[in-house]
């Protein structure tokens, strides 16, 4: 059986993306590594040094750090936010539901710049903006409403039957979701914070807006990089490009190993 044309052309509209994407990346990780490169197919000389002048004069291990910092305030806060959220959300039925959870797609859906300039000005108004705080408040805004995206559908797959016999028994609200949920939600709450976490570190426009000298992340960093590329050689900037996308990776591959992407889209079917 032959393909067909629509078939082929698919095939090549993809290997055409992915040759083309391979050589952005390579030509980025090549120029990384290279002495000099100008109007050759290959660079006259290979060395390591762009890394540790990069790391140096573009202080990569405070930018990494206030960025671990920023991620993980994110990652707690949301959670603890969100999951009770979610729970409501799952287990009540109250007037304006879905309006609620029109609101809680919004900042989702809607590109950050759209409310990260309002957002930026409030913060700048009570004077949270350029502060590490600012920067947390200013990536809840997205991360608290994908985390009770995120953990609904978990809780929606665990049988109220289970409530109802820990209520039976004489537990309350606090022990039922402490002893009971929690334990039965942890590859749920997991999903959630390693995704927001990535979120968090790939977060460009809220973070620019209100980052201040000592609250930038290292998205934001490697953006000034790149503005300032005439001043210092292309080599360092190409090098905390590879730095960002390996450690960009590295979460994803995380990411990966512990959350099912189907998890996030569907929902497991009960048993009959």
């Amino acid at each position: 059986m032959k393909a067909r044309p629509a078939v082929w052309l698919t095939w090549g509209a993809l290997a055409f993306f992915m040759l083309n994407l391979a050589g952005i990346v390579g030509a980025v990780v090549t120029n990384s590594f290279a002495e000099s490169w100008f109007g050759t197919w290959l660079p006259d000389g290979y060395t390591g040094k762009w890394y540790g002048e990069a790391w140096r004069d573009y202080r990569l291990l405070d930018v990494l750090v206030v960025t671990f910092q920023v991620a993980i305030a994110v990652v707690v806060i949301s959670v603890l936010i969100g999951v009770p959220t979610a729970y409501a959300l799952a287990r009540r039925n109250f007037p304006g539901k879905k309006l609620l959870n029109v609101l809680f797609l919004l900042p989702i859906l809607m590109p950050p710049m759209t409310y990260g300039i309002p957002l930026a000005t409030v913060l700048y108004k009570f004077h949270l903006a350029g502060s590490m705080a600012g920067v947390i408040a200013a990536n809840l805004v997205p991360a608290v409403p994908f985390v009770v995206l995120t953990m609904t559908p978990f809780i929606e797959q665990i049988d109220t039957k289970i409530e109802a016999a820990a209520r039976m028994c004489g537990a309350n609200t606090v022990a039922i979701f402490t002893r009971v949920l929690a334990p039965l939600l942890v590859p749920g709450i997991l999903a959630a914070s390693i995704l927001v976490l990535v979120r968090t570190v790939g977060m460009f426009e809220l973070t620019f807006l209100t980052a201040g000298p000592t609250s930038q992340t290292l998205v934001v960093s490697l953006y000034e990089a790149m503005s300032s590329a005439g001043i210092r050689p292309q080599q360092m900037v190409d090098s905390m490009a590879v730095i960002y996308t390996g450690s960009m990776l590295l979460l994803l591959v995380i990411a990966l190993r512990f959350v099912n992407p189907t998890q996030l889209v569907t929902r497991l079917k009960e048993p009959a």
